[in-house]
């Protein structure tokens, strides 16, 4: 469950499908990693429908509960 953990703080948020293909894991292993810590607080979820032509892809997008990554550079708002 940590490498999931760490791969959210790397990037922020990512699809399930991104987490799975990045640790080279089966996507239910993965989903079931984000199950628990989902149970325990650690990760925030939410399903997500995405279009792409005629296919349809269903995934979860996660996220470390609390964790914000560092804002972009540039210019900064006035």
């Amino acid at each position: 469950m940590q490498e999931v953990l760490q791969c959210l703080k790397k990037y922020g948020q990512r699809l399930d499908l991104e987490i799975a293909e990045e640790m080279r894991v089966p996507l239910a292993t993965v989903r079931r990693r984000i199950a628990e810590l989902s149970a325990t607080g650690a990760v925030v979820t939410c399903k997500l429908t995405r279009y792409e032509g005629e296919k349809t892809i269903e995934a979860w997008q996660c996220r470390v509960s609390g964790y914000a990554p560092a804002p972009a550079a540039g210019r900064k708002a006035k």
